[in-house]
This record gives structure tokens, C-alpha cells and sequence, in this order.
């Protein structure tokens, strides 16, 4: 004897089965969908840091060259300095040099 309730429940649990395959397959296009956008992302960070890493190694060299320029800058101005120094002696040693030579022109 067969139960009445049984072809329902049949029904019901072929119902839920179609919903479960439709779902599935819909999750599994999502899952793929995400495995894609996963791809391009990591992509996009392995571009990122590799950007990052350019910038900084030159920015490491940037300060080289400025720490380089601040320096080739203090010598130069030391340079600078030490020719106003001698010219200043130099300048002065002949201003004496002509004070002498007029005094004697003067006699």
C-alpha cells in the first residue's frame, strides 16, 4: 500500500534537488566569477610592489645624490670663502705695496 502523501513528497524532494543544482550551478559561475577577479588583483599587487619597489630604490639613490650635492654645496662654500680670504690678503698686501710706492714717489 502506497502511501498519499509519498508522490508529494516526492515531488517536494525533486524540487528542493532542482533548486540545490540551481544554486550549485550558480555558485560555482560566482566561485569562478571570484577566482578571476582574485586573479586580476593579485596582479595588480604584484604591479603595485613592484612600482613601489622601483620608487623606493630610487628614492634611495635620490638621497644619495642629494646628500652628494649637500656636500659638494659646504665644500664649495668653504672653497668660496678661503679665495675671499686670500683675495682680501691679497688685496690688502697691495693696497700696502701702493701706499709704499706712493709715499716713496712723494719724497
Amino acid at each position: 500500500m502506497t502511501n498519499p502523501d509519498q508522490p508529494n513528497r516526492l515531488d517536494r524532494i525533486e524540487s528542493i534537488l532542482a533548486s540545490t543544482a540551481v544554486q550549485q550551478a550558480t555558485n560555482t559561475q560566482a566561485i569562478a566569477n571570484l577566482s578571476t577577479k582574485l586573479d586580476q588583483l593579485s596582479d595588480n599587487v604584484n604591479q603595485l610592489t613592484s612600482n613601489v619597489d622601483r620608487v623606493l630604490a630610487r628614492n634611495a639613490i635620490l638621497d644619495d645624490v642629494l646628500l652628494e650635492l649637500r656636500e659638494n654645496a659646504e665644500e664649495h662654500r668653504r672653497i668660496v670663502e678661503e679665495n675671499q680670504r686670500t683675495t682680501n690678503a691679497a688685496l690688502a698686501s697691495l693696497e700696502a705695496i701702493l701706499l709704499q710706492l706712493v709715499r716713496r714717489g712723494e719724497q
